[in-house]
């Protein structure tokens, strides 16, 4: 990533953001500006709940079965706090919406299926048909986010910081698995995955223009409404 690090200093990242990011590979915040986002503008405006929900199935997915086959912390704690960011972006969507009810209802259900899911009740077969599934729900996930993006004609409060972060963190993932593992599935896995995530930051970077300029539509009636 050292040809890109000026323009990401420049554009994009803090330097102490690139060093934990592209350097240390740690990806458990990775979320949290998509968060700050949606908070700062009190709208999840473009953001898919069913994206939200198809990811949340990856990811629990994967702890599950790192849970299940009693895989040190290290292997997948990074999971663990990218899916407590998800939860948080998903009950967001639905407060911001109207629905906060919907909201609580929603982490009350995730949080008693992700208990199910870790205690012996669940047959392993199930676990591990779950983390068979992480790829396809991963594609799935970005591929509902890219059809809201077009259906939308604009981004809305999708963090650009967060899209590019997974994007160039899927691709540092394909130089660092080819150098340390040479294992072909996992390298194909994340080639997969940059071009997902690529189409969302096409759209983000196609879509900028309009997106501000919706976005700051949507700001000036409610800056008349508290002037007045």
């Amino acid at each position: 990533m050292d040809p890109f690090k000026g323009d990401l200093l420049a554009y994009f990242l803090p330097e102490p953001c690139y060093t934990a990011f592209f350097l240390q590979y740690n990806f458990m915040d990775v979320k949290l500006p998509q968060i700050v986002k949606v908070i700062g503008a009190k709208s999840a405006e473009g953001l898919s709940f069913q994206s939200v929900l198809v990811e949340l199935l990856a990811i629990t997915g994967s702890i599950a079965y790192s849970v299940t086959n009693s895989f040190p912390f290290s292997a997948w704690g990074e999971a663990l706090f990218v899916m407590l960011q998800t939860v948080t972006i998903g009950f967001l969507i639905q407060h911001y919406t109207g629905r906060t009810a919907r909201g609580v209802v929603f982490l009350l259900v995730y949080l008693g299926l992700l208990f199910l899911l870790l205690s012996p009740v669940t047959p392993s077969s199930v676990v591990t048909a779950m983390q068979a599934s992480n790829m396809p729900a991963v594609i799935v996930s970005r591929i509902i986010q890219g059809v809201t993006n077009f259906q939308n004609g604009h981004t809305g409060q999708l963090s650009a910081v967060t899209v590019f972060i997974l994007f160039a963190g899927s691709l540092a993932r394909i130089f660092t698995s080819v150098q340390e593992t040479g294992d072909t599935l996992l390298v194909v896995t994340y080639v997969v995955s940059v071009a997902c995530n690529g189409i969302i930051v096409l759209q983000i970077l196609y879509y900028w223009k309009r997106t501000k300029m919706i976005l700051k539509q949507r700001l000036e009636p409610e800056t008349t409404i508290i002037s007045q």
